[in-house]
């Protein structure tokens, strides 16, 4: 008689629940394939699907918190997801929702706290990012916000340098995620540094910066490489280094891929020798 249980998975599930972009570079596409190329087994919740390309986002079309509460439960019914990331999550409903399905899980999860589009749309309502701060941070292993969210969670004006950044990650810290990534490759300079902090205390990770503008979904990729990471079983510092170090070498690669009119996509699979 076959059994009911299933085997256990080659390969580690890691679960995005965010928006759909229609040109692959960010959302939930470039999520699957950060899972793919970082060696995890990616499933998802779609929380929106979004008309957009490297140019701009046309459209949104918001999905019901209920059926994204529906999708999430499909997969972690069926499969043994080993972390979880969040990214566009669009209004405090699904936020709310959202954050009780993950209660009930004790997984890894990353909070991408993704507000408003490269291109300037808004993605998020502003009356859900109290509930975001509230509900949802103090749920994540770990949270990646961009110079922009993070003021936009403080509430402070936008960090000018690197002693701001690092005040502002040691301040989101307080919002009670075990640990903050606070990406710093808005600032001006030569280097790319972002401040990993956590109650162990605080790094900056360096990289050169890259001048190129194939840079659409930079952090959705960084977002779902570190769960990858997690899922994978590295501590929350080693798996912010794995993961800057992917994108890198994706954003290097990127411009390979001569992908549309305006700020193109990262080259996920770069390290496949027949895919550029």
């Amino acid at each position: 008689m076959p059994s009911d249980s299933p085997a256990s998975p080659l390969l580690p599930v890691a679960l995005s629940i965010a928006g759909s972009d229609s040109s692959a570079g960010a959302g939930i596409q470039a999520d699957l394939k950060t899972f793919a190329a970082c060696g995890v087994y990616g499933a998802t919740a779609i929380t929106a699907i979004t008309a957009q390309n490297t140019q701009g986002v046309a459209d949104v079309e918001v999905m019901q918190a209920a059926l994204v509460a529906a999708q999430i439960q499909a997969v972690v019914n069926d499969m043994p997801v080993a972390a979880v990331k969040t990214g566009m999550l669009a209004n405090r409903e699904t936020v709310m929702r959202v954050a009780q399905e993950l209660e009930t899980l004790d997984l890894p999860l990353v909070v991408d706290p993704l507000m408003v589009s490269s291109s300037g749309r808004v993605l998020l309502a502003s009356d859900a990012v109290a509930t975001m701060k509230s509900a949802l941070i103090p749920l994540a292993a770990l949270i990646t916000p961009n110079i922009d969210e993070a003021a936009a969670l403080l509430g402070q004006p936008r960090a000018q340098d690197l002693p701001e950044v690092i005040e502002q990650a040691l301040a989101l810290l307080g919002l009670g995620s075990d640990a903050v990534l606070l990406t710093g490759g808005h600032l001006p300079g030569e280097e790319s540094v972002d401040v990993f902090c956590s109650a162990d205390g605080l790094q900056l990770l360096r990289s050169p910066k890259l001048t190129h503008s194939h840079t659409h979904g930079t952090g959705c990729t960084l977002s779902a490489a570190a769960c990858a990471y997690l899922a994978l079983g590295k501590p929350a510092l080693e798996a912010c280094r794995a993961a800057k170090a992917y994108v890198q070498q994706a954003l290097q690669a990127a411009p390979k891929l001569q992908v549309g009119r305006g700020r193109g996509p990262l080259n996920h699979f770069y390290a496949r020798k027949e895919f550029l």
